[in-house]
């Protein structure tokens, strides 16, 4: 039990260098080696981990969406919020935490211009990547229609909305990047204010 403890802690040890690798090189520009070399082991050790650069990126992706998940999930769990403080403090973390990986996501941008040329459809992968974020915001609309302090005309058009806030931070860190978002944050609150159950 001990030696899969500890190949999981190496594995993690190895994606967090990994990523910074990416995010110092940019995705084209990684090698095995390099990431190798950050991570103080052989090319031979990191392959025992992965298999080539891509999974090493895609999985340092989902070590962050992950972790940004488990945090959601304590504010979704948390009875004491109101529906709409729900939605507010999910909106503020994910904008964090975009503001927080900027760098990632120039990488990210990268990326998936280099597999859209192999004629790969990024959308429908992009999509694939979210869908339980999309997941967990529709269910947090729905209980908020639900105990009457949410009113939306649509749920798929409030998620939307929604998620195309996100979509404009990521493009104006990714695309312009911008090193100050703070003006995104308003946005949320009139998101938010706007889809609160009038009394």
């Amino acid at each position: 039990m001990a030696a899969i403890i500890e190949h999981e802690k190496r594995k993690h040890e190895i994606l967090q260098k990994a990523l910074d690798v990416f995010m110092d090189e940019g995705y084209e520009d990684v090698t095995f080696q390099k990431i190798a070399d950050r991570c103080g082991i052989t090319r031979t050790t990191l392959y025992i981990y992965f298999k080539n650069k891509r999974e090493i990126f895609l999985w340092s992706i989902k070590e962050l969406t992950s972790n940004l998940e488990k945090k959601l999930q304590i504010v979704l769990k948390d009875e004491s919020i109101s529906s709409p403080e729900k939605i507010r403090s999910i909106m503020y973390q994910i904008f964090d935490c975009c503001k927080d990986n900027q760098k990632l996501f120039n990488v990210l941008l990268a990326y998936l211009i280099q597999i859209q040329k192999t004629g790969v459809d990024i959308k429908e992968r992009v999509q694939r990547r979210v869908i339980r974020l999309r997941h967990l915001m529709t269910a947090t609309i729905i209980e908020g229609e639900k105990k009457g302090e949410l009113k939306v005309k649509s749920v798929k058009e409030a998620n939307e909305m929604l998620y195309a806030l996100i979509e404009s931070v990521i493009f104006r860190l990714a695309l312009f990047k911008q090193t100050s978002i703070e003006e995104c944050y308003g946005t949320i609150d009139v998101a938010v204010d706007g889809m609160k159950a009038k009394n």
